[in-house]
């Protein structure tokens, strides 16, 4: 297992945030500062992003789980509430199946649990630009997804924040991403999900063509019990909306 680069703050219950795909820790810095006065939030780099180093060579979003549970091992005291985005959401998925002692609670955003042949085949069209040609060319692409029209376009905030993003995605290693997009095409959660029995909220982007609503809703009905709520925003609604994002997810816990 790679060494796993994490940040820790605030204070009470804590929560453990999981990134998307070409994205690092910082796709968390809004909703983080909305729960650290109340919540210790762990937020960390999957292997291959950010400051984590990469495996080298193939993985699954399974051992990507296993990196989580390893994490929460060594720097929490107990269970804790794990927060998931796209492929963050796929590794909550599978944590809650293989390691469901170390979760209180899982909430899974903007995320899928199977991919259909088609979109396989786009994921690896994916990959052999990125390893022909790097990450860049893909870039324009994946803001797209990421964000709606009117973020992209806002001067205020949404600019600054997707230029941020668009610069953490364009600096990944190739051949770490590529390997990403291997693991995130080849899910097939549904069995482990029905074998997880901690409250789970699913959150769902109305605007998310990257993974539709119609995909969190097959996750919440994969899973016993599982709540879904929407927001209207594009693949990264924690980015778009962190303050929605962030009482989605008080609500949740105060439920649980």
């Amino acid at each position: 297992m790679p060494h796993i680069h994490f940040i820790q703050e605030g204070q009470g219950p804590t929560v453990v945030l999981s990134h998307a795909l070409g994205c690092d820790l910082s796709m968390w810095d809004g909703v983080a500062a909305a729960l650290r006065e109340r919540f210790t939030v762990l937020r960390y780099d999957h292997r291959g992003h950010g400051r984590s180093p990469a495996s080298g060579g193939a993985f699954t979003v399974g051992d990507l789980a296993d990196d989580a549970a390893r994490l929460i091992e060594a720097e929490c005291q107990g269970p804790v509430h794990f927060v998931g985005l796209s492929m963050g959401g796929m590794t909550a998925q599978a944590l809650g199946a293989r390691h469901p002692g170390l979760v209180r609670s899982l909430a899974i955003a903007n995320a899928a649990m199977h991919y259909p042949q088609a979109a396989r085949d786009m994921w690896q069209a994916r990959v052999d630009t990125v390893l022909a040609q790097g990450v860049p060319p893909i870039a324009e692409g994946a803001l797209q997804r990421w964000f709606t029209p009117a973020f992209r376009e806002d001067a205020a905030r949404g600019q600054a924040l997707v230029a941020q993003l668009r610069e953490v995605l364009v600096r990944s290693d190739a051949s770490a991403y590529a390997a990403a997009c291997q693991a995130v095409a080849a899910i097939d959660l549904a069995a482990g999900n029905a074998r997880i029995t901690c409250p789970t909220l699913v959150i769902a982007g109305d605007l998310d063509e990257a993974t539709p609503p119609a995909m969190s809703q097959a996750i919440a009905q994969s899973i016993p019990g599982a709540r879904l709520q929407h927001l209207s925003a594009a693949h990264l609604s924690a980015v778009e909306q962190p303050e929605a994002f962030a009482a989605l997810l008080t609500a949740f816990w105060a439920s649980c």
